[in-house]
Parts: C-alpha cells; sequence; structure tokens
C-alpha cells in the first residue's frame, strides 16, 4: 500500500492561519518536504515550525529562486523521485506551499509530476491574495464586479488593458516592476484607489501610501490591491 501525498497550503507567513486540516495532516505525516532556496532557510517550514517536534523526515527542495529560471524543471523531477521512494514504502508525505497549493503555488509542479502514480490530495491555504485584502481592510469585489489577478512582470500595455476591462484588480509580484506599475495607475487615475502591502501578515509585514514606498526596496512578497469604486461596497 502507498503514501499519501499531502499538498498542504501553510497560509502567507502568520502559523495561525494554517487550516485545522492542514496542521492535522502535517503533524501525522512521517515526511515533510517543503520548497527552499539554494542556501538558507525555508520561508514555508519557518510558518509552521512552531508545530513540529523533530521527528519527522525532512526533505527541502532547494532552487533557484529567480523568476527567469523558476520553475526549475530538474529539481522538480529529481524532487519527485525522492518523494517516490518515500509514498512507495507506504509513508505519507505532507508537502508545504506558501498560500495556497493551487494559487501560483510551487506544489502544482509536483501535482502535475505525481498525481497519475500515487493518491494526491491538495488542502488548501490561505492565499496572499486574501491575506492582503483583510491587512488593507479592502474587500476586493462585491455584487457583479470583475476582478482580475495580474502579475507585475507582463508587459504594461497588456496591465494596461486588464486595469482598464476589470473593476477590480490585484497587482502581484511587485519588486522591481512597482515603479512601472505606479506610474501606469497614476497615468490611469486610479492611484488614489490603490493600497499597497508588503509580507501581508508576517512580522514584517508594511502597509504604505504609494508616493510613500521605497521603489529601490519593493520585496517580491508585495502587492497592490485596487478597486475603481475605491471601496467595493460603494454604489
Amino acid at each position: 500500500m502507498t503514501g499519501t501525498l499531502y499538498g498542504i497550503g501553510v497560509g502567507p507567513g502568520d502559523p495561525e492561519l494554517i487550516t485545522v486540516k492542514g496542521l492535522r495532516l502535517l503533524q501525522a505525516s512521517p515526511v515533510l518536504a517543503y520548497p527552499a532556496p539554494e542556501e538558507g532557510a525555508s520561508l514555508a517550514r519557518s510558518i509552521v515550525e512552531g508545530y513540529l517536534n523533530g521527528t519527522k523526515t525532512e526533505i527541502p527542495i532547494r532552487m533557484p529562486i529567480v523568476a527567469a529560471r523558476f520553475p526549475a524543471q530538474a529539481v522538480y523531477d529529481q524532487a519527485v523521485e525522492t518523494l517516490a521512494g518515500h509514498l512507495d514504502g507506504g509513508r505519507d508525505v505532507a508537502v508545504l506551499c506558501e498560500g495556497d497549493p493551487f494559487f501560483y503555488g510551487s506544489f502544482m509542479y509536483l501535482f502535475g509530476r505525481m498525481a497519475e502514480r500515487f493518491p494526491v490530495e491538495v488542502v488548501p491555504g490561505v492565499s496572499s491574495l486574501t491575506a492582503c485584502a483583510a491587512v488593507l481592510g479592502a474587500p476586493l469585489a462585491a455584487r457583479n464586479d470583475v476582478m482580475t489577478v495580474i502579475p507585475a512582470p507582463l508587459a504594461t500595455d497588456l496591465i494596461r488593458a486588464r486595469l482598464q476591462e476589470n473593476d477590480a484588480a490585484a497587482i502581484i509580484k511587485l519588486g522591481r516592476h512597482f515603479t512601472r506599475i505606479r506610474e501606469l495607475l497614476v497615468e490611469l487615475g486610479l492611484a488614489a484607489q490603490a493600497r499597497y502591502v508588503e509580507r501581508a501578515t508576517m512580522a514584517n509585514q508594511r502597509i504604505l501610501p504609494l508616493d510613500a514606498v521605497d521603489e529601490s526596496a519593493v520585496p517580491y512578497f508585495s502587492m497592490i490591491v485596487v478597486h475603481k469604486r475605491g471601496e467595493a461596497w460603494r454604489l
């Protein structure tokens, strides 16, 4: 009998935002895997560190955390073989994923390789999208609003079109693209309706007006939420 592979969304950073189901399966699984940079600690593991008792077999999946080189296909291919060995031995494996596994989550690359070979269960997590809305006090959409999620690395013309087409948007993966995005929001008359947050729910979370953001120090884990009415509940 093979083990089950669990893709567990651990939420955006606050350890208390892991679901009850996710925590139960995490603690019950003898093998724990998680994404990690080529050097240093894993953010996903740090989120759940307080729930670990030191008895698990741990497998860091180390990869370059650089957008131009991601996803690291060879890294995932090797991870599949390592995890398959445990599953074939009847051991359940919990794979941690920041946020939600299927919302820009790294677990999807393992799922695509393993779902036809082994039992796989995906445990949803609190996504960065909903976490940012919560800490900003900014509901995302209401009634028949159409909302879009826009990765900041997209070309400016594409982002402009998406913002013009929809009632609300979340612009993610800001990083070095922040200045370009801010200029576009000003051009479209949306800067006053936009809210910026970085590292939502983490200890070093920051919420700032757009014009107060240091464009040279915008992290990957940052987001701008914008609604054309300013507030979703307004008519």
